[in-house]
């Protein structure tokens, strides 16, 4: 029957209707990331708060039924009537989109939020919200379902304090069941400890008895030395710059270390600007120039008898950017690239000044940023010799594929799959187990070379880390040693497989390891994967079940114990992927349609910086004492 479309077919979403029948258009996802963001949305308005000067704490609590309380000590949202709207200004705040004090220079000189959807977007996605106002020696209070106020904004009190107070819990409906990640949360008030130093954050996790305050004195330079804490740097004191030019505050700290990595942060109004900007390019055009002219004016380049390039002046940094302007633009809905085109200049010029008079009064560390550079430009170019021998003539060629690898009949990358297998036994099982069409096997011989402690050049010598760019199509970028085209890319889920005891947890940490630092742009595209095959198979005469952890191990045999027929009851603990047969390996790892396998996602760049710096890095005394405090917390994430 032919639909009667007419114009009682067009649906008009009026209110906040359109957030909750389309809530990705407006935090992201409805997964892990977009639960974080409502949280990150009530915050950034205290933050902002602080940047405007109103406010100096910020109280944090997840409560045991999972919803959040923020309290800060700001001006407190205005509760008196709109002169248009006819309500008061509270209510139109929670609930009306693209309404807010942020759209004139007036109320917020700086603000990270700009687009006036945070706190009505919450609201339309919490089953409840409660909103107390402290303002004008008076307590204002509202409460709403689902976005709708079940009362009008009312005056319950007189009150000393000024601020505001919202708690709030995310409507089950749309998220499920996922609560609040106290790691996750953790890194991010860490990080904005550092930003905006002299805030005050308390923060209370009621559901497992945790408390912690941040505050940082010293900001961006703390923050610099608590990421570089486990590096040897050539500076004892970082490079520290902090301007004001043309109403844009400049603050940019960096130091120089042994390692062989580029390690740039970057945030505008205290935004992760994660694919960089105006800001970052700002910062590199100065610092390759300034660094140039001096070491030309001494003559310092001269035995070298190579030319420097911009990733040379790179190699070994670490760099925290931050810029607060007024109404910056970003490129896209994400934030996570600026495109002001006045603050290329003004970094560029605050940054040069400042390091020309660092070079000019300490020659003696000048000199040694030097040095690194000249060798960063040696190891570039037997990287590119190295890189050359992965792939000829920058480009891919069917008959280069590894003679390990058994690849996949379709060529279609979108319905293709990789697993990086530990070793041949298990590889071989995994080739007899897979499914052809779409699941390629690659296996590893042993473990892999740590990227974090090893020249560029000789990581492409290494013959599995040859294989893994040869089989997954990977073509450098010509003049960047890591830049990539993933238009080539084959597979479109690539799943690390190794074994479930201590050296397949050594394997797949080298491996996320060079993942992380020479493929970043495939884990930021959700490519890459990691398979979680079971722990055990407990069986008796009547019937058998696979287990990942050992609680479910545990209530296996219970449950097994209480059969009343007699019955054998046998444990197989898998202390490898070759001890399964092919078709257990496909029914509990590889089949799509039942296995467990996890997307790997970063949800601090900081934080995983620093962490596989302890981990994998030269220095031996920081990966023991991390070792020492957290191997009672060790568990596999499922």
């Amino acid at each position: 029957m032919e639909e009667n479309y007419s114009a009682d077919s067009i649906q008009v979403l009026e209110g906040l209707s359109a957030v909750r029948k389309r809530p990705s258009m407006y935090i992201g996802d409805v997964g892990l990331k977009g639960f974080h963001h409502l949280f990150w949305e009530i915050l950034d308005n205290s933050i902002d708060e602080f940047l405007a000067g109103y406010c100096k704490n910020i109280m944090i609590r997840i409560n045991t039924d999972n919803s959040v309380t923020i309290i800060d000590d700001g001006r407190g949202i205005p509760t008196d009537i709109h002169s248009v709207k006819k309500k008061s200004a509270l209510e139109i705040v929670m609930t009306v989109l693209h309404s807010g004090g942020k759209f004139n220079n007036k109320n917020y000189k700086i603000s990270g939020g700009l687009h006036g959807v945070g706190l009505s977007c919450v609201n339309a996605l919490s089953e409840f919200l409660k909103v107390e106002v402290f303002r004008g020696k008076k307590k204002f209070f509202q409460e709403y379902k689902l976005g709708i106020p079940i009362s009008k904004v009312k005056c319950i009190g007189s009150s000393f304090l000024n601020g505001t107070k919202i708690t709030f819990r995310p409507d089950k409906g749309i998220f499920g069941d996922l609560s609040y990640n106290y790691d996750i949360i953790f890194s991010r008030l860490n990080e904005l400890s550092y930003l905006n130093n002299g805030l005050k954050i308390y923060f209370e996790d009621a559901r497992i008895n945790k408390i912690k305050i941040f505050y940082s004195k010293g900001g961006i330079i703390e923050f610099l030395k608590y990421l570089d804490n486990k590096k040897n740097n050539l500076i004892p004191n970082p490079i520290f710059i902090n301007e004001k030019k043309n109403n844009i505050f400049i603050q940019v700290v960096f130091n120089y270390n042994t390692l062989f990595s580029e390690n740039i942060i970057s945030y505008i109004n205290n935004i992760n600007t994660v694919e960089g900007g105006t800001h970052v390019s700002g910062f590199k055009k100065a610092l390759t120039r300034t660094l140039k002219n001096y070491a030309e004016k001494f003559k310092l380049l001269e035995k070298s008898k190579l030319e420097i390039n911009g990733e040379d002046f790179r190699e070994g940094l670490t760099a925290i950017i931050s810029v607060k302007l007024n109404n910056p633009q970003f490129e896209g809905q994400t934030k996570m690239k600026l495109s002001n085109s006045e603050v290329l200049g003004v970094v560029d010029t605050c940054v040069s000044k400042s390091l020309y008079y660092f070079l000019e009064e300490n020659p003696k560390f000048s000199k040694s940023i030097i040095s690194k550079i000249i060798l960063s430009a040696k190891a570039r170019y037997a990287a590119k010799k190295a890189r050359e021998i992965v792939h000829k003539k920058n480009s891919f060629i069917i008959n280069k594929l590894p003679g390990k690898l058994s690849d996949c009949s379709s060529k279609n990358p979108f319905l293709s799959e990789i697993f990086i297998v530990e070793g041949d036994s298990a590889g071989g099982t995994a080739k007899q187990g897979r499914y052809r069409k779409f699941q390629a096997i690659l296996p590893l011989r042993g473990k892999i070379i740590n990227v974090e402690k090893t020249k560029e050049y000789k990581i492409y010598e290494n013959e599995q880390i040859r294989n893994i760019i040869n089989a997954l199509g990977i073509v450098f970028k010509k003049g960047n040693n890591k830049k990539f085209n993933i238009d080539k890319l084959r597979y479109h889920k690539i799943i690390i497989m190794t074994d479930a005891d201590i050296d397949g947890s050594h394997i797949r940490t080298l491996v996320l390891t060079f993942f992380f630092r020479y493929m970043f742009n495939l884990i930021i595209n959700g490519y890459l994967y990691i398979a979680l095959p079971p722990l055990y198979l407990v069986s008796n005469n009547l019937d058998y079940k696979y287990c990942w952890t050992e609680n479910e191990r545990n209530n296996l045999i219970k449950l097994f114990s209480s059969f009343k027929r007699n019955h054998i009851l046998n444990i197989q603990r898998y202390k490898g992927l070759g001890e399964m047969n092919s078709n257990q390996l496909w029914n509990t790892t590889m089949n799509p349609k039942i296995r467990n396998i996890k997307l790997v996602i970063i949800n601090s760049i900081v934080e995983s910086d620093y962490l596989f710096s302890t981990l994998m890095g030269e220095d031996v005394f920081p990966r023991k004492d991390f070792i020492e405090k957290n191997y009672k917390h060790a568990k596999i994430n499922i």
